[in-house]
């Protein structure tokens, strides 16, 4: 069986899906397959995948469902479905991970916990000047070569650099607190099964940490891995984010924690 699923959500992204695929093609980790968690994309998607099968030794599953507005729950649930791995790590089609990111969810992966790790946004002029060779060097992993690129200093580019102790400590240190974030988290399958997946009443704006709250409300505790498994985010609109939206999915995620919800009626098993 194969150690891990990639779910990795996209919608209309092709250039941005390319550059997280070739990501994927140079990963240190080879056991695993990529689940496309396809929110309702045109042909291009499936043409940009259905090459990436044939030039690169991927193993991709395309699941796809119609367009109907912003429905990233109900397609992660399909998603999750598909996964023929006991573990699935979670990830988006606008974040391209280092070429240790698997290794690093496979080595810290424990019964019983779920992953948490974060992300490196790059702004948006960086994220168009982001190639292939920069991704198979490395170097958009590189705050040298990132600052000649027009990256402005900052705390947060310890996310690029920690590595070993460095990374363990700040891991430790970090006020923020380990949830599941839908661009770079991963556990079990049973446990996300367990609490019935995601809340397809859920659109834009938090279901990925309500589904984190319900798994600690299961039991499963999380663990905080932001500054060892690496992935960089390229900018890009948010058409889908609206006030009510976010305000729909704070209420239900407020009745998730107070009444310390497990399961949702709204999600896998319908």
């Amino acid at each position: 069986m194969t150690k891990i699923s990639v779910i990795i959500s996209t919608y209309n992204a092709e250039a941005w899906l390319e550059k997280v695929l070739w990501g994927y093609s140079c990963q240190t980790f080879k056991d695993f397959e990529i689940v496309i968690a396809d929110d309702g994309s045109g042909p291009k998607t499936k043409n940009l995948i259905d090459s990436f099968r044939e030039e690169y030794d991927l193993d991709i599953n395309h699941i796809w469902q119609e367009d109907d507005g912003f429905q990233k729950s109900r397609i992660l649930n399909k998603a999750v479905v598909a996964c023929k791995s006991e573990y699935i790590v979670m990830s988006d089609g606008d974040c391209i991970p280092r070429v240790d990111f698997l290794e690093i969810h496979e080595t810290k992966k424990e019964v019983g916990y779920f992953l948490s790790g974060g992300y490196f946004m790059f702004p948006l002029d960086i994220s168009h000047k982001i190639n292939k060779n920069n991704i198979y060097s490395g170097h958009c992993f590189d705050v040298k070569w990132l600052k000649n690129n027009g990256l402005k200093p900052s705390f947060k580019n310890n996310k690029l650099s920690a590595k070993g102790y460095k990374s363990i400590l700040l891991n430790k240190l970090t006020p923020t607190r380990p949830s599941w974030n839908g661009h770079n988290a991963s556990g079990w399958k049973k446990d996300i099964l367990a609490i019935n997946g995601f809340d397809e009443r859920m659109q834009y704006g938090g279901q990925d940490r309500e589904l984190g709250e319900r798994l600690v409300n299961y039991g499963i505790k999380p663990k905080q891995i932001r500054y060892s498994a690496i992935c960089v985010h390229l900018d890009h609109k948010r058409g889908y984010k609206t006030p009510e939206s976010i305000n729909k999915n704070l209420s239900i995620r407020e009745a998730t924690k107070k009444d310390k919800r497990v399961w949702t009626d709204f999600g896998i098993v319908k």
